[in-house]
């Protein structure tokens, strides 16, 4: 099967304006940018045909193509990176057969997170869009729940049924747990891993749907699949001693470059 990675980018981002341009230091102190740390997290994937950059914003476009990505400009008036995506396959001209939507804020993607969602679509024709889910332990629950208590916006959960089919995503921390958990201990709750993989025909339709009052709220584009009666299949994926955490506020810059130096990423 033939599959594209499109790592949607935007300057504009309404919590942190510039992000993808945001240079974080790895583990020797070399300094690269959001975009470029995403971009090589695309290249490590096996089996991808193709991987391009979707951004609106001429300075992005300049970073990328410095570092070699290939660009495919689009419209600003994309409300979030699927339709980014969706507008990009179409100016590519279409003909693959999976589209994976790796956010450009989300440097410490694994390759295997991307690999098992093009799996999963392969081995399930009747799926039309997959995502990662990862169980927190209770170091990564406590991330959760600290941001939520400083009032910050951190990641993502998820609650799916015996199907893996997702119930709903909420930048809340669900479901409710009434006790603590010991930092190596597992929960019983999933982090949402901001990656997606579509077929063509979801994909393409997903622009023409009006968001609707839950992705609203939450800001997920997700959700819009949900509303729309369209199922998403979740991928419970293992992190194999990998940390993992987005980009989605600059309190979060020092998070991730503690983690990459103590999992010795470059």
């Amino acid at each position: 099967m033939s599959v594209l990675v499109v790592i949607p980018a935007r300057f504009a981002s309404t919590r942190y304006p510039g992000k993808p341009l945001v240079m974080l230091r790895g583990a020797g102190g070399q300094a690269r940018s959001l975009i470029r740390r995403s971009w090589e997290a695309a290249q490590a994937v096996s089996g991808v045909d193709r991987v391009v950059v979707a951004t609106d914003d001429e300075r992005i476009r300049q970073a990328a193509e410095g570092f070699g990505a290939e660009v495919v400009m689009t419209s600003g008036e994309c409300a979030n990176g699927t339709e980014r995506c969706a507008e990009a396959l179409d100016a590519l001209g279409g003909g693959f057969d999976i589209v994976v939507n790796l956010q450009g804020d989300a440097p410490l993607t694994p390759a295997w997170f991307v690999e098992a969602l093009v799996a999963e679509l392969a081995a399930h024709p009747t799926a039309e869009v997959a995502t990662p889910v990862l169980r927190c332990d209770g170091r990564a629950l406590k991330g959760f729940l600290d941001d939520r208590r400083a009032g910050r916006v951190g990641g993502t959960t998820a609650v799916f049924d015996r199907e893996r089919r997702a119930l709903y995503f909420s930048k809340e921390v669900i479901p409710f747990t009434s006790r603590p958990y010991a930092e190596d201990e597992p929960t019983p709750v999933f982090h949402h891993v901001g990656v997606y993989a579509y077929r063509p025909s979801a994909l393409a339709a997903y622009p023409r749907w009006p968001a609707g009052p839950l992705e609203s709220l939450e800001g997920l584009e997700q959700l819009r699949f949900l509303e729309q009666g369209r199922p998403v299949l979740c991928v419970e994926v293992e992190a194999r001693g990998r940390q993992f955490w987005e980009l989605n506020n600059p309190e979060d810059v020092p998070r991730l470059e503690a983690m990459m130096a103590e999992m010795g990423l470059p």
